[in-house]
């Protein structure tokens, strides 16, 4: 009950400052720079299995799952110039503010996973899915570059499948069996200095470069 709270409550101010300053801004720029709807919205399964459609701001061409299945590998051709700034940003991701209100995720939680995935390893899910699925979670920061990572593979799906999913599988375990408010406001913290560190050492870089 606490964490729903938690959840409510500051899912709906970042939504009500961030709806006028950034939800509405980017739904333009994605509506006047590509043809396709302004959302990318796709099947995910939740809390006991409960299947649910995951918001996102469309970073792809239309249809992109169809061209190219449901992983994004490297410099994927299907995702657009404005895609890619989002991508890089997570801005993309601020759309599941919606999925945390109507209460299909949580702030904090295991990524929730295409239903294929979650078949091939059902019984692992038995025990993740007992709590709600986040926008943010261990395994988000492990393997932010995930694109990069599979980019890299000879074989995408086969390094997902194989490798990075069973890590995912273990972080998102971990968290179930100790999940608390002190947990969540902890990933809450690493995942936003994680964002700004990323912009950190360019800025340095560019610093360096000017003396």
């Amino acid at each position: 009950m606490i964490k729903r709270l938690f959840d409510l409550s500051v899912s709906g101010v970042m939504f009500l400052v961030f709806a006028p300053t950034l939800l509405l801004p980017i739904a333009i720029v994605v509506k006047l720079t590509s043809r396709g709807p302004v959302f990318f919205k796709q099947e995910r399964v939740g809390r006991d299995f409960r299947h649910f459609m995951i918001y996102k701001f469309r970073t792809m061409v239309p249809d992109a799952p169809k061209l190219g299945g449901v992983i994004t590998i490297g410099d994927d051709p299907r995702i657009t110039k404005v895609g890619r700034l989002l991508r890089k940003t997570k801005l993309d991701e601020l759309p599941q503010l919606i999925n945390v209100l109507v209460g299909d995720m949580s702030l904090v939680g295991p990524r929730p996973e295409a239903p294929k995935y979650v078949e091939m390893f059902e019984d692992d899910y038995r025990e993740i899915l007992k709590v709600r699925p986040g926008v943010t979670d261990l395994a988000s920061l492990k393997y932010r570059d995930e694109s990069t990572i599979l980019g890299q593979a000879e074989d995408p799906e086969e390094e997902y499948v194989k490798r990075i999913l069973p890590e995912k599988l273990r972080l998102a375990k971990q968290y179930a069996r100790q999940s608390s408010l002190s947990v969540d406001l902890a990933i809450i913290l690493k995942t936003v200095m994680l964002l700004l560190g990323d912009r950190l050492p360019k800025r340095k870089k560019a610093d360096n470069d000017n003396t």
